[in-house]
């Protein structure tokens, strides 16, 4: 069953119950109260009516010196026929043998059993569809004790009664429709944020993950709105994430799987040239040049990769060292390969990092620089410092990078110029594990380029309390 037919029903039970048993306890209460008055009426009669019959017995002749049962039967009789009221009679004598009894008089005898001096005895009795009250009285007379019954139809109290529990079922009735069809209105409008919430869930689930429930509130049903879309959200940035990945983990091993034929292809060639004929010595020399060149990209290649593997599971120990040593290093690891083409400058001060990890990220970024630069185009390496820590800066005047590159570049085996790096020893790894060794010192590679006019790689390096404050 639905949520909002539970808080209908639910509604429609408890107002049922409510109106029901307040109709009862009101209509009740009104028919007790008027009952009541009937009883006490009832019994004011019967005094009134003793009264009226002493009055007569001492009216009657004193023949004789107790008042004979006819005189009883006379007075009782004229007691009848003066009422207008409908009232019945019965005049009971000390045995309590009836005397006089009016015509139609349907009363109990246990009303008469139970008749004392002290007291005025009455009862309620139902008679063929009708409603009576009978008293019972004690009248003394002219030495005799004589027993009072009279007996008044309340039949109207009884029928007022029903006639109110009537009205009260139809108005009850009318009531719960009127107020079913106000709750139906309230709880769909109450459910709204909740049927929202279902739609979008299942269309998340149907891979829509870029719906979003529309808040239509702002109690606790808007409040789980706003946060069931920022989970979805969430969810969206993390499927998305995870498809990039898939993405990036295919294009690594297709990448990969092309990197590893191209080499391969060649040594294998080169050596079943070299097995399966006799070669001349510059021939074989080139054949073994081959195989050795491309074996080389091999290994350069299987160190890369490891280099990356090991940062992605490694922390770093940062340890401050002169800025000094890493330019003069450089200098030295490129001056008999480039002689004056790299040209250095730097700010004398501190860096905080992993030595030998840093030398690698300097060492692959002015590799790529003089890859992309001409043959006698220069390569420049700058360090200052920064308020955020020390910057490197490795600038080039060569092809450039396409801003839509940017991107990928830092990717595995992802190469802008692929023709262009493999005629260079390049297998696209120096970018990922730069990227991979910056990830580490909390610092990332930022990267400005132009097509035709040079890249500029730069990368911050925390000061030693930036690193203290992350700990």
């Amino acid at each position: 069953m639905k949520f909002i037919y539970k808080i209908l029903f639910c509604s429609i039970i408890i107002l049922s119950l409510a109106l029901g048993l307040s109709g009862y306890l009101l209509v009740n209460s009104v028919f007790q109260s008027a009952l009541e008055r009937e009883v006490e009426q009832a019994l004011n009669d019967s005094t009134i009516l003793r009264f009226a019959f002493e009055t007569a017995a001492l009216n009657v002749p004193t023949k004789y010196d107790l008042l004979q049962d006819a005189a009883v039967r006379q007075i009782g009789q004229r007691m009848e026929s003066g009422s207008e009221s409908g009232r019945k009679l019965r005049i009971s004598d000390e045995g309590k043998q009836p005397l006089y009894q009016s015509e139609g008089f349907v009363g109990s005898d246990s009303v008469l059993e139970q008749i004392t001096e002290q007291a005025k005895t009455w009862q309620i009795f139902p008679d063929n569809g009708r409603y009576y009250v009978q008293t019972g009285i004690v009248v003394n007379a002219l030495d005799r004790n004589l027993y009072l019954e009279a007996q008044n139809d309340i039949t109207a109290v009884f029928e007022e009664r029903a006639k109110g529990f009537s009205v009260y079922r139809k108005v009850t009735l009318f009531m719960i429709l009127a107020s079913s069809a106000l709750m139906f209105f309230f709880s769909t409008w109450l459910t709204k944020p909740i049927r929202l919430l279902t739609r979008a869930t299942r269309r998340m689930t149907m891979g829509d993950y870029y719906y979003r429930a529309r808040q239509v509130s702002d109690d606790e049903l808007g409040q789980l709105t706003q946060d069931f879309n920022k989970m979805a959200a969430e969810l969206e940035s993390t499927i998305g994430e995870l498809k990039d990945e898939i993405t990036a983990r295919e294009d690594f091993i297709g990448a990969f799987a092309h990197e590893l034929k191209t080499p391969l292809t060649a040594i294998i060639g080169y050596a079943d040239l070299l097995r399966s004929r006799k070669l001349d010595e510059e021939k074989q020399f080139l054949s073994a040049n081959y195989i050795y060149t491309e074996g080389k990209r091999l290994e350069s290649m299987s160190f890369r990769l490891l280099d990356i593997i090991v940062t992605k599971r490694e922390q770093i120990n940062p340890q401050e060292v002169s800025a000094e040593t890493l330019f003069e290093y450089m200098r030295a690891m490129f001056r008999e390969r480039v002689g004056d083409r790299l040209l250095i400058s730097f700010d004398s001060g501190k860096v905080c990092a992993e030595v030998n990890l840093i030398k690698s990220v300097l060492l692959n970024l002015i590799d790529n620089a003089f890859k992309a630069s001409g043959e006698n185009e220069v390569v420049e390496l700058h360090g200052r410092e920064t308020p955020r820590g020390y910057e490197f800066l490795v600038i080039d005047h060569g092809i450039g990078i396409p801003e839509q590159e940017f991107k990928r570049i830092t990717e595995a085996f992802y190469m802008v110029d692929k023709s262009r790096s493999r005629s260079r020893n390049g297998a696209g790894l120096g970018l990922a594990l730069c990227a991979e060794i910056l990830r580490l010192h909390n610092s990332e590679l930022k990267i400005q380029s132009e097509v035709g006019k040079g890249t500029c790689m730069s990368f911050i390096l925390p000061d030693k309390e930036s690193y203290e404050e992350m700990d």
